[in-house]
């Protein structure tokens, strides 16, 4: 598994979710809070956070409600801070 194969998945599907228009990767960096360089690095492979294949592995063993549920936690919490 590759985590420049993820970050293009996911950026693909979120295009996907906007109508299929282009999320730049400036965008998406700055809605990540990091550099559009950094951003560019992962999706071509030249960076990779440990994180993000750490996450991903975690998240493979979930099935596929388990992550739904998760994920909709995560949103939450995010919603949460942003309203503090």
């Amino acid at each position: 598994m590759k985590v420049s194969d993820i970050f293009n998945i996911v950026h693909n599907a979120l295009e996907a979710k906007n109508n299929g228009r282009k999320i730049s990767q400036k965008a998406m960096a700055e809605e990540l809070g990091v550099s559009m360089r950094t951003y560019q690095d992962w999706r071509t492979g030249k960076a990779q956070p440990i994180a993000a294949r750490a996450l991903m592995q975690m998240l493979g063993e979930l099935d596929d409600d388990e992550i739904v549920r998760v994920v909709k936690k995560i949103k939450a919490l995010d919603e949460q801070s942003d309203a503090k």
